[in-house]
């Protein structure tokens, strides 16, 4: 009896102290804050967006503690490789040649690009109208690698910036004459004060060449118990409603996907 006893003693300690660890693990993740309305600033300083709301959302279902590191996106894949966040919830798209530098969850949601330009401007399927004219996108982003394997070919300038706030004040300058970015930023971009002259041209960018298979979350290679754990996270939050419930707060349709 005592053997028991001590058996079962000791093995609820372990299953305290494995409580204790769950509850006291932190992970640190980076995020680019300049990219409503998935992340950006108050004027209080304060991270809030899709993404923020997302990323708490999943860490409570993890039972782990969520500790934001704030970057620009071309340098949160460099801060995983040297361990200065555990993963990156940034609106990453998942594409093969990411995939050559980091392991991705599956996907969180799922957006097309396109461009936006002055209201009353046309654009063809091949872009032609675009020559001789600047287009702003984001460095390191799929809409980069777009612009730089068709636009430049076709004689279209193209201007980077390291996030799309920026664009978005040089558009407002007349520094450029397009912004090709993700539709869903964009759309907000639209509804607002600032967005007004502005509407969509062109055709909606859909091929998973460049679009990938959404975006999802980023860890260091190989570490294959955090992706799944996440993805285990991902899926309690939809089968809750937790995540619809974080959806509908920014968006007026359901952005995950088929």
């Amino acid at each position: 009896m005592k053997k028991r006893s001590l058996i079962t003693a000791l093995a609820l300690s372990l299953l305290a102290c494995s409580s204790t660890f769950a509850a006291e693990k932190t992970l640190r993740i980076g995020i680019e804050a300049a990219y409503p309305p998935f992340a950006s600033k108050t004027d209080k300083g304060e991270i809030v967006g899709f993404d923020y709301d997302i990323g708490n959302a999943l860490c409570a279902q993890m039972q782990v503690k969520c500790v934001w590191v704030e970057g620009e996106f071309d340098g949160l894949i460099p801060s995983l490789k040297v361990k200065k966040i555990d993963m990156a919830l940034s609106s990453m798209t998942i594409n093969e040649d990411r995939k050559k530098s980091v392991d991705f969850t599956h996907k969180y949601y799922f957006t097309s690009s396109r461009l936006v330009m002055k209201e009353g401007a046309t654009v063809d399927d091949q872009y032609a109208s675009l020559k001789g004219k600047t287009v702003g996108v984001q460095r390191a982003t799929t809409t980069d690698r777009y612009a730089t394997e068709v636009f430049e070919p076709k004689g279209i300038n193209v201007k980077r910036y390291g996030n799309n706030e920026e664009i978005y004040m040089d558009l407002a300058a007349g520094r450029l004459d397009a912004i090709f970015a993700d539709t869903i930023p964009l759309s907000d971009f639209l509804a607002m004060p600032r967005g007004k002259g502005y509407a969509f041209v062109g055709p909606e960018l859909k091929d998973p060449k460049y679009v990938g298979e959404g975006a999802g979350i980023a860890v260091r290679k190989g570490n294959t118990e955090l992706v799944s754990q996440l993805n285990s996270a991902i899926d309690g939050i939809r089968a809750s409603g937790e995540y619809q419930k974080i959806s509908q707060k920014y968006f007026k349709s359901d952005i995950y996907g088929d």
